[in-house]
């Protein structure tokens, strides 16, 4: 069992750990989308959404804080010009881990993450849902109610 275990350490020492998941995410801030097994992706996005979060923030200090978990110069710089102003407005969530299916060699399940903000393909269908949403059922029974009526105003002329 597994209680008040907070970290997966993924098979490796401390080290080796934390360079693995710098490298992780140096790639995901400068590619926006990375395929690897669904344990290191889990890991992966609780260690680089509190860097997210700190790169709102463009002081000296920020990026001083964040370069010494990225260790790449190049997706610091990545990171506070192009995912950060992106992503201002939104108060977290800031990655999606999509299952892929299995590895040929191993079977190890993988997994996409992303960054969602620069994901263009749900970017677009969420655009087409809200004006999808604009539609009302309620037009067909309203356009149907006058046919009803229409019908029983002939019928007292009738008469």
């Amino acid at each position: 069992m597994r209680h008040n275990k907070s970290v997966n350490h993924l098979g490796r020492k401390s080290g080796h750990r934390k360079a693995l998941l710098a490298n992780l995410a140096s790639s995901l801030i400068l590619h926006k989308r990375i395929t690897t097994t669904v344990a290191k992706a889990k890991a992966l996005k609780s260690y680089v959404e509190p860097l997210i979060t700190k790169s709102k923030d463009d002081s000296t200090h920020s990026r001083r804080v964040v370069f010494s978990y990225l260790k790449d110069k190049n997706a610091v710089a990545e990171l506070f010009r192009t995912v950060a102003p992106k992503v201002a407005d939104r108060p977290g969530g800031y990655t999606r881990v999509l299952h892929v299916g299995f590895r040929q060699g191993d079977a190890a399940e993988m997994a996409l993450i992303e960054l969602v903000d620069f994901n263009e393909a749900a970017l677009a269908s969420s655009t087409k849902k809200e004006a999808k949403k604009t539609t009302r059922r309620s037009r067909a029974k309203k356009a149907e109610a006058p046919k009803a009526e229409a019908p029983a105003e002939e019928a007292p002329k009738a008469e």
